[in-house]
């Protein structure tokens, strides 16, 4: 990936970066879904009803940044370690983890949750279009958010650990 430069990372940046990485991804993420109205979906599986919307963001934050520590574990392992060392290298670590968490929890953590939560089959209401369409357009929708999510949690936990974008020096301003 990148040119086999070795980032020592520390406790505050490891931990912070996928903390605050996790939480602004989970933010950019749930503007998505939430454009979509997929985020009442999570929070349709709260036990408290007529709540949807705000328990949805609650939860989808909390488990963004749960992700998101999880995330700076793997990112700052040395096998990351020996394959990424530039921003563009972390945010591929990032669209790459994401890829896989979205995987994971739209074929296996929701409908776990589902069934924990007792529900068969969640109505789609909110669908744009009846039919497979509208499942196709939720699924698409899903996935990008979870791309969406990535690329903020690689850039944002690579910006706290010090490793900055080509070139991102070069526009700074001069001291004088």
């Amino acid at each position: 990936m990148g040119e086999n430069v070795n980032h020592t990372f520390d406790g505050v940046g490891v931990w912070g970066g996928g903390f605050t990485g996790g939480l602004v991804g989970g933010i950019a993420m749930g503007l998505v879904l939430h454009a979509g109205d997929l985020i009442e979906l999570l929070g349709g599986l709260a036990p408290v009803p007529g709540t949807a919307v705000g328990a949805g963001w609650a939860i989808h934050l909390f488990l963004s940044v749960l992700f998101g520590l999880v995330f700076a574990a793997i990112a700052s392992s040395r096998l990351v370690g020996e394959l990424a060392s530039s921003f563009t290298d972390y945010v591929i670590v990032g669209l790459a983890f994401a890829a896989v968490l979205g995987l994971f929890a739209g074929g296996v953590l929701f409908p776990v949750a589902m069934e924990r939560a007792g529900v068969a089959a969640l109505p789609l209401p909110f669908l744009p279009m009846p039919g497979i369409a509208g499942e196709l357009f939720s699924a698409l929708l899903f996935a990008l958010g979870h791309l969406v999510y990535g690329l903020v949690l690689g850039a944002v936990f690579a910006a706290i650990n010090g490793i900055t974008p080509h070139g991102a020096g070069e526009y700074a301003p001069l001291e004088r």
